[in-house]
C-alpha cells in the first residue's frame, strides 16, 4: 500500500469567527449600548416613515417595585408584535408608559411614614404628593432600565407617565367631558371599601381568597302578619358577616319558595324547606316538630322586630319583610337580612321600598361614636369582633336572638390586593358614571347617530357592547369574558378618598347639590392642571377657576380623587391624540379606534381593557382599539401560582444575568401565552437547548458562506432539484410565519422556525449537501447552487429570527456584515415562487428515514462505521432520484421486495471525501472527483 497524502487541507470546511458558546449575559449589554448610542429606535422610525401604520398602545404597568416575570412576558410580546410588523415594512412605533397615581404608591409612602412613626394626616398634602411623585419616578427609572435590558425597542427617553402635568390635564379634560355631557352623578351606593386603606376600591383592585368566618343564625320575631299563625314565630336569617346585623333594616323572602314552620327548643322557626336539615344540624338537633308549610307569598306585609329592639331608637323600628327575587335556597335559611349600607341587592330592594342607608360604619371600619349599639367599636373586619364569643354574638345571645353560631365556615372573600386586608361593601357618597342612562347627543368621531339610535337611544352599556362586537379578540374567548363583565357591571364608581391622584375637579352647588357645568370654568381648571399638575386643585386657586361669575362660598370644591383606572382608561387621549408623540398620530381626518392593538394579561378584561373601552365609548362613541390580545399568567414549573411566601418566584433580572435576555425572550415566545403557562429550571434548560440549535444553524450558515460573492450566485432555474425543493420549503415557512404574525400566534412562529432549522436544514439539507460543500470544486454547479440557497436562507432566517432573538440576530448579521446598519432595519425577505412535487419529496424523506433506521442498529453493532459504508436496497417503486446522495450511503439499488435491506460495501474509501466508490483503487486513494479538485488546487498553488 502506497503512503497516503493528508488531504485535509484541500477540503473546504466552513470558516467563521462566530462562537458556538453564546455568552449572552456578557455580550448583550454591549450590543444594547451600541443600539442606544446609535439611537436605533429613531433609525427604525425614520426608515419606516410614511409607511402603513401599526399602533400598539402600551398598557401602563404600575410604577411600583422591580420588574417581575409577568412584566417581562408582557413586554416581550409587545416587542414581538412591533418588531414583526416593522419587519413586514409597517411603521410600528412603541411608546412605553407607566401608571403613576393611586393607592399602591400612596400605601408604600405611608408604610415609610409608619416606620418613622409619622402621621400622614399631619403632613401637608402638597408635600405628601411630592413624595408619592418621587417614589413613582424612582420605580419608573428602575423598571425602564430593566425592560430595556430585555431588548425592547421603544421610545425609552420619552415615555408617557400619567403623572406628567400634560397627562394629568388631559385626564381632567376627559373627566369634564363626562361632566359637560351629563354623564356624572353623585349618589350613595354600596361600593367595595377597604377599612385599612380607607377608600373605595374598584373590582379590579380586589382579589378573592378563602377564609374561615363565623356563621350565625339569627331569629327575627314576627309581630304583624296577615296569617295569625305566623305571629310570634321567628324568621331565621343566616349570615357570615355578623357585623351587618347592627344595621339591619328588613328581611327578604322568596315568594315562590316553600317554607316550613318547625319547632325546636320550644320556639317556632320559619326555614325554607330544602334548608331545614342544614339548619337543624347547626342547631345541634336530630329532629324537629313540623307545624305546617306555607308559600313565601304569605309573608307579604309581615313585620318583624330586630333582636336588639330593647335598645330603642333605630332598633325599635319595625323591620318589614320584602319580596326579593335574588333570594335562593342554595344555602342559609331561605331568608336574607337586608342591610342597605352593605350590599348591592340590599340597597336596591330597600331603596325601592323607601328605606335609606344609615351610614353607621365609618371609613376605618368602626361604628359611629353616636351609634346606639357597639358605638365606636370594631373594626368590623376583625375576626375576634365577629367571633361566636365576640361582642355582637354575645349581645345577640343575651337578647335571645342568636340561634346558632360557629367559627367554621370556609368561603371565598374579597381582599384588597395591595394591603391584603378584607374589604367590605360600604354605602358612601361617591361619584358615578351611569351605565344605563340614555347618552346625550355627542360629537362622536363617526358623525351623528343613525336612525336606529333615534328609536333606541344608546346607553354606555349598549355602546360598549356594540364596540366589543366590532373588536377582534385574541384569543376569541376574551370577547365573552369582557362582554359578560360589561353586561353585568354596576355603574362605574369614579371617586376615591385618597391624596395621590388626579382630582375630581368639580364644584357642587351647596343649595341644589348639582355640579357646576360651565365650559369656561372647566377650561380654566384644565389650564391650571396643565401648568402645575394636580397640586393646582386647591382652595387658594378655587375662586380663580370660578371667575367673577360665581362665589366660592356658594360651592363645595370636591376633594375626592379619580379611580386610577380612569387615569389609565384615558391614556389613549393623551398618548395617541395629543401630538406629543408624532409617530403615534393617525393621518388627518382619521376617525375610529386609534390603536390597532391593546395587549395585556387576561385580568385586564375587568381592568384597563374595560376602563379604556368605557372612557372612549362615552367620549368618542367607539372603542379605542381595533383588537385586544390577552395572555395568561406565568406559573412555576409545577403549575402553581408564584408567591413570595411559597418561595417559588422567578426573577427575570436573575434569569438575564444567568442565561441572557434572548433565552428569556425565546421562552416567552415559545409558550402558549394565551393560557396560563410555566417556567422553571428544567423548562429553561430545554429553551437553552432550543437556542443552541438555532445558534448553531446561524453559525453553520456563516461558516458555509465564507467568501461567498455575487459571482458565485446561480439562477434558481439552473439549480438541482434538491435546492429548488428547499426553496419551496422556505416559501412554505414564509407563509406560515406571515400567518402567525397576522394571528399573533408567536408560539407557532417560533415552533415553525425552530423545526425548519432542525429538521429541514440541519438533519436534512445540510447533512446531504455537506459533501458538495466540502469536496466539490468551488465552481461546481451543485456547490454554487447550494451556497446560493444558503445565502438566501441566511437572509431569510436572520430576518425571521430577529424579532425573537434580538441580540443574537444582531450578532449574526454583524458577523457577516461588519460595520453595516442593524439587522432590525431590514424588511421581510422576498422569495422566489417555487413549485415542486411535495408528495414525491415527502415519500423520499420517509424512505430516507426508514433507511437511517435500518442502518442505525448496524452502526451500534459496529457492522458499519457510518452510512457511507452501506449498500442499500430499496423497493422497486421508490421515486427516481440520486438516492445514494440523499441517503448518504455508498450505493442504493432497487430490489424486488418491499423492505429496505443494508449490507456493507466492498468498495474502497476515498481519502478526501470518504465516499466508498468502485473507482477508488485502495483505501485512502482519491475518487475521480476529488482527484480533479485536488489537481486544480495544486495547480493554483504552483501558479
Amino acid at each position: 500500500m502506497t503512503e497516503q497524502r493528508d488531504f485535509r487541507p484541500t477540503v473546504f470546511l466552513p470558516k467563521t469567527d462566530f462562537p458556538m458558546k453564546a455568552g449572552l449575559p456578557q455580550k448583550e449589554p454591549g450590543i444594547l449600548a451600541r443600539w442606544q448610542e446609535q439611537d436605533q429606535y429613531r433609525k427604525v422610525r425614520d426608515a419606516r416613515k410614511g409607511r402603513e401604520q401599526f399602533i400598539l398602545h402600551d398598557g401602563p404597568p404600575y410604577a411600583n417595585g422591580d420588574m417581575h416575570i409577568g412584566h417581562a412576558l408582557n413586554h416581550i410580546l409587545k416587542d414581538m408584535v412591533c418588531r414583526t410588523q416593522t419587519l413586514l415594512g409597517k411603521d410600528a412605533p412603541y411608546v412605553p408608559g407607566w401608571d403613576c397615581h393611586g393607592l399602591p404608591i400612596e400605601w408604600k409612602v405611608e408604610e415609610e411614614y409608619r416606620k418613622k412613626k409619622r402621621n400622614k394626616d399631619e403632613v401637608p398634602p402638597k408635600e405628601f404628593r411630592a413624595e408619592c411623585r418621587a417614589y413613582a419616578q424612582k420605580w419608573v427609572d428602575t423598571q425602564r432600565e430593566q425592560l430595556k435590558r430585555l431588548g425592547i425597542n421603544g421610545d425609552w427617553d420619552n415615555p408617557y407617565l400619567t403623572m406628567d402635568f400634560q397627562a394629568e390635564a388631559t385626564i381632567v379634560g376627559e373627566l369634564l367631558k363626562f361632566a359637560e355631557s351629563g354623564q356624572l352623578y353623585r349618589g350613595a351606593k354600596p361600593v367595595m371599601w377597604s377599612p385599612v386603606e380607607k377608600t373605595a376600591l374598584a373590582e379590579a383592585e380586589v382579589e378573592y381568597e378563602d377564609i374561615v368566618s363565623t356563621q350565625i343564625d339569627v331569629a327575627f320575631e314576627i309581630v304583624e302578619a296577615s296569617d295569625p299563625d305566623l305571629i310570634g314565630a321567628n324568621v331565621v336569617i343566616w349570615t357570615t358577616t355578623p357585623w351587618t346585623i347592627p344595621v339591619n333594616q328588613a328581611v327578604a323572602y322568596g315568594s315562590h319558595i316553600d317554607y316550613h314552620m318547625i319547632e325546636a327548643d320550644g320556639r317556632r322557626y320559619l326555614i325554607a324547606e330544602p334548608l331545614v336539615a342544614g339548619f337543624m344540624q347547626r342547631l345541634g338537633h336530630d329532629s324537629h316538630d313540623l307545624h305546617f308549610m306555607i308559600k313565601g307569598v304569605a309573608f307579604e306585609g309581615a313585620v318583624l322586630r330586630h333582636p336588639m329592639h330593647h335598645l330603642g331608637g333605630f332598633f325599635a323600628k319595625p323591620r318589614p319583610m320584602l319580596e326579593g327575587e335574588f333570594v335562593t335556597v342554595d344555602s342559609g335559611t331561605g331568608f336574607v337580612h337586608m342591610a342597605p349600607d352593605h350590599g348591592e341587592d340590599d340597597f336596591a330592594l330597600c331603596k325601592a321600598n323607601g328605606i335609606e342607608p344609615v351610614f353607621a360604619v365609618l371609613g376605618d371600619g368602626k361604628y359611629r361614636e353616636d351609634w346606639l349599639w357597639l358605638a365606636g367599636q370594631g373594626s368590623v373586619i376583625n375576626p375576634k369582633f365577629n367571633a361566636p364569643d365576640g361582642p355582637i354574638c354575645e349581645d345577640l345571645r343575651a337578647a335571645g336572638g342568636l340561634v346558632a353560631a360557629s367559627a367554621d365556615y370556609k368561603h371565598s372573600y374579597p381582599h384588597s390586593w395591595r394591603s391584603k386586608a378584607k374589604v367590605i361593601y360600604r354605602c358612601t357618597p361617591q361619584w358615578f358614571v351611569p351605565m344605563d342612562k340614555e347618552l346625550p347627543a355627542m360629537a362622536r368621531e363617526e358623525g351623528p347617530g343613525s336612525e336606529f339610535d333615534s328609536l333606541f337611544p344608546p346607553t354606555l352599556r349598549t355602546l360598549a357592547k356594540d364596540a366589543i362586537a366590532a373588536t377582534r379578540f385574541v384569543p376569541e374567548k376574551g370577547r365573552n369574558r369582557i362582554g359578560a363583565m360589561v353586561e353585568g357591571r354596576p355603574d362605574w364608581v369614579l371617586s376615591r378618598q385618597r391624596a395621590w391622584g388626579v382630582p375630581i375637579t368639580l364644584f357642587v352647588d351647596r343649595k341644589t347639590g348639582q355640579y357646576l357645568n360651565d365650559p369656561a370654568v372647566n377650561a380654566r381648571i384644565v389650564a391650571g392642571i396643565r401648568a402645575e399638575g394636580v397640586d393646582a386643585w386647591d382652595e387658594e386657586r378655587a375662586q380663580g377657576y370660578l371667575g367673577d361669575a360665581y362665589r366660592l362660598e356658594d360651592f363645595e370644591r370636591v376633594t375626592d380623587i379619580l379611580d386610577v383606572w380612569f387615569d389609565s382608561g384615558s391614556t389613549h387621549a393623551f398618548v395617541l391624540e395629543s401630538g406629543r408623540w408624532p409617530d403615534l398620530l393617525r393621518p388627518e381626518g382619521y376617525t375610529g379606534p386609534r390603536a390597532d392593538l391593546y395587549l395585556e394579561g387576561s385580568d385586564q378584561h375587568r381592568g384597563w381593557f374595560q376602563s379604556s373601552l368605557l372612557e372612549a365609548c362615552a367620549t368618542r362613541g367607539h372603542a379605542p382599539y381595533k383588537a385586544v390580545l390577552t395572555h395568561g399568567f406565568t406559573m412555576d414549573q409545577k403549575g402553581m401560582k408564584m408567591s413570595k411566601s411559597l418561595g417559588n418566584t422567578i426573577s427575570p433580572i436573575d434569569l438575564m444575568r444567568d442565561y441572557g435576555a434572548d433565552i428569556l425572550r425565546l421562552w416567552a415566545l415559545s409558550v402558549d401565552f394565551t393560557e396560563d403557562h410555566r417556567i422553571g429550571k428544567e423548562i429553561l434548560a430545554g429553551v437553552a437547548d432550543q437556542y443552541r440549535k438555532l445558534r448553531n444553524t446561524y453559525r453553520y450558515l456563516l461558516g458555509a458562506l465564507e467568501g461567498f460573492s455575487e459571482d458565485e450566485r446561480l439562477p434558481v432555474d439552473q439549480m438541482p432539484e434538491l435546492e429548488r425543493y428547499m426553496l419551496a420549503l422556505l416559501g412554505k415557512l414564509d407563509a406560515t410565519l406571515r400567518q402567525a404574525v397576522d394571528d399573533f400566534d408567536f408560539n407557532t412562529y417560533v415552533r415553525a422556525l425552530t423545526e425548519f432549522c432542525n429538521e429541514d436544514l440541519s438533519a436534512f439539507f445540510f447533512d446531504i449537501r455537506k459533501d458538495s460543500l466540502y469536496c466539490d470544486a468551488p465552481g461546481d454547479v451543485k456547490r454554487r447552487a447550494y451556497r446560493t440557497v444558503l445565502d438566501m436562507l441566511f437572509h431569510a432566517l436572520v430576518r425571521y429570527g430577529a424579532p425573537v432573538l434580538v441580540f443574537t440576530a444582531e450578532e449574526v448579521w454583524t458577523s457577516r456584515y461588519p460595520g453595516s446598519d442593524s439587522v432590525h432595519l431590514l424588511e421581510w425577505p422576498e422569495l422566489p415562487a417555487i413549485s415542486v412535487d411535495e408528495a414525491r419529496w415527502a415519500e423520499l424523506r420517509a424512505l430516507r428515514q426508514t433507511v437511517n433506521e435500518t442502518i442505525e442498529p448496524l452502526r451500534r453493532e459496529k457492522v458499519l462505521g457510518s452510512g457511507l459504508e452501506a449498500n442499500v436496497t430499496v423497493p422497486e417503486g421508490a421515486p427516481d432520484a440520486d438516492l445514494a446522495e440523499l441517503f448518504i450511503t455508498a450505493t442504493v439499488t432497487r430490489g424486488q421486495g418491499s423492505e429496505v435491506t443494508v449490507e456493507r460495501t466492498t468498495d474502497h474509501k476515498c481519502g478526501r471525501c470518504w465516499r466508498h466508490l468502485p473507482e477508488v483503487s485502495e483505501d485512502g486513494a482519491l475518487c475521480d472527483r476529488c482527484d480533479d479538485v485536488v489537481a486544480g488546487i495544486d495547480a493554483a498553488a504552483v501558479a
